[in-house]
């Protein structure tokens, strides 16, 4: 494999692993929370959470650019505070792969603590668990297959990333090109092969993904529930 293509690949699965975690992070989170507590104004708060699965990519990054650019109160606090910038470097891409790939572990998150048995849980509180006990050693192991299966759309969806990323981290040639920039570029410059290699390397792993994920799935679908 030559430089052309393995600089966007390792870029492009740093990305993707660092955005897989913060989105599984924060899907776990808004899953159960979503999952266990009735509240008002609670589909409210589904369908914004979503918002990411269904809006263009281009308005999704813009609204990015405007939360984190420097001319926002947000990216100017980053910066002067933290030291750190998110536009065109491969953090923002990570910020923006994150994003887009949310809903996937979300979705994946709360329908997996939703089919978890109430009667196990019930069990568990007599036993004495306090809730984070409960959730640590009842209720994420009985969910964590339908978690570890959107973990894993949500990565394969981070590697195809292009617009959010694109609009907020740019195309800069092995710092923020991705695959998925790369094969743009590629296509638009003429290079026919190249692109063909960067197409069948995603293609490749976005498969083996998907393969693994829907594996998971149907194990965990077989696999009876236990305290």
């Amino acid at each position: 494999m030559d430089a052309a293509a393995l600089i966007p690949l390792l870029l492009t699965l740093k990305v993707a692993a660092w955005a897989t975690l913060l989105a599984t992070v924060a899907g776990v989170a808004a899953g159960a929370l979503l999952a266990k507590f009735e509240f008002t104004g609670r589909d409210v708060v589904d369908a914004i959470l979503l918002l990411p699965m269904v809006m263009p990519p281009t308005v999704l990054g813009y609204y990015l650019l405007v939360a984190f650019g420097r001319r926002s109160a947000l990216g100017q606090w980053l910066e002067n505070t933290l030291g750190i910038e998110l536009v065109f470097t491969w953090q923002g891409a990570v910020v923006a792969a994150a994003v887009v790939a949310f809903p996937l572990v979300f979705k994946a998150a709360r329908a997996a603590f939703e089919a978890v048995d109430p009667d196990l849980e019930r069990a568990g509180r007599t036993l004495g668990y306090t809730e984070a006990t409960l959730f640590t050693r009842v209720t994420f192991p009985l969910a964590w297959r339908g978690i570890a299966a959107g973990a894993m759309l949500a990565f394969a969806r981070a590697i195809g990333e292009f617009g959010a990323t694109l609009m907020v981290a740019g195309n800069i040639p092995g710092r923020t090109q991705t695959m998925s920039i790369a094969i743009y570029e590629a296509v638009y410059a003429g290079d026919d092969a190249l692109a063909n290699r960067l197409v069948l390397i995603s293609s490749v792993v976005c498969v083996v993904m998907l393969v693994a994920a829907s594996g998971i799935i149907k194990r965990g679908r077989l696999r009876p529930q236990r305290l």
